[in-house]
């Protein structure tokens, strides 16, 4: 069964009825594909019974930004969406019920919003608007179904995951996940001192790490000052291809369509960066050495093989039950790194 678009009135704004329902929805949609500097474009509330948008672009949310982050939430894939209220909003909310953990601990394989809805309700969601730019106004109606969409069976879908988690015992799981998660969110840094150190730059030396700062930070002002995401003016294989090129002297592959001026700033950066001195190259970023343990290697080894076995005891993807850098650092002596359910289930605690 395919979910049409346009057949329930879009509603905007929000009543207090709404916001003291027992069980509250929440998604938001953003620009990040269309701006440097990324907002949040919409708001999506539901309280399982009818679904709202509200508008950022065009009332002030500061009272309403407070009412949600004071309250119990359920979300889809909440971490996105914890980072653009920390930032906007100043907080996140003081409890996330993310219902993408909960299909993960009951064994979905697949967990996207969408996935979710066609295994559940038998629904196949329209994915067109998915990429759209939610900054757009007036905002096209095909857009605004589709963000009711994306609320619409979340409450209905909270409901059976609870009771699926607690008909197999593992609500607590879930309850401790979504809270390590929210910790995480809160604990998240902003520095972005490091930001220029991209993928794939982990080998380079103190002079092409020259270069990749200069021209990191071209494009990160062209964009800003362009008001368009950073992989719009270039990409990343372009940055490592010219900090190389730099470093051996050759000329940068630049593409032919760049404007002028824009070509012109980023040569001039990459000049500036071959003026520097030796002593003024950025430092390489070493990794704590950590001498060889065939000890640990081998309990590492063991706990990863502990995990694939649990996992498909229970029925979920093994990574569920902790990452292998978490059991890395278990074997090293650090247990901080697995949530308390894990341990228990993993035998550790």
């Amino acid at each position: 069964m395919s979910e049409e678009l346009g057949v329930e009135p879009v509603v905007w704004g929000y009543d207090e009825e709404l916001l003291q329902a027992e069980l509250l929805g929440l998604d938001l949609e953003a620009d990040s594909l269309f701006r440097f500097s990324e907002k949040i474009c919409l708001v999506q509330i539901t309280d399982g019974k009818r679904g709202v948008l509200v508008d950022p672009l065009e009332q002030d949310l500061s009272e309403l930004a407070q009412r949600l982050l004071s309250r119990p939430l359920w979300m889809h894939g909440a971490d996105y969406d914890m980072a653009l209220m920390r930032r906007d909003w100043g907080g996140v909310p003081v409890k996330v019920w993310d219902t993408q953990i909960g299909a993960r601990l009951l064994g979905c394989r697949k967990f996207g919003y969408a996935n979710l809805v066609e295994e559940f309700f038998g629904v196949v969601l329209s994915k067109g608007s998915q990429k759209a730019d939610w900054g757009k106004r007036p905002l096209p109606d095909k857009m605004a179904q589709y963000a009711l969409n994306d609320v619409k069976y979340l409450i209905p879908m909270a409901r059976k995951i609870e009771a699926g988690l607690r008909e197999l015992g593992r609500f607590e799981w879930f309850e401790e996940s979504c809270d390590w998660d929210r910790e995480r969110a809160l604990e998240r840094s902003d520095n972005k001192d490091n930001a220029w150190r991209i993928k794939g730059s982990g080998k380079f030396d103190r002079k092409t790490l020259a270069f990749l700062k200069a021209v990191w930070t071209w494009r990160e002002s062209e964009a800003a000052k362009w008001d368009r995401p950073s992989f719009m003016v270039a990409g990343n294989k372009d940055l490592l291809a010219w900090s190389i090129a730099a470093a051996n002297g050759e000329r940068l592959d630049l593409n032919r369509s760049m404007r002028p001026d824009r070509r012109r700033r980023l040569l001039e950066g990459v000049e500036a960066a071959r003026s520097l001195k030796p002593d003024e190259w950025p430092e390489k970023v070493r990794a704590p050495r950590r001498e060889r343990d065939r000890e640990r290697e081998k309990l590492v080894d063991a706990l990863l093989a502990k995990r694939e076995k649990k996992g498909e005891e229970l029925g979920i993807e093994p990574s569920v039950l902790g990452s292998r850098a978490s059991f890395e650092a278990f074997a090293s002596g650090d247990s901080s790194k697995l949530m308390g359910w894990q341990k228990s289930v993993m035998e550790l605690a």
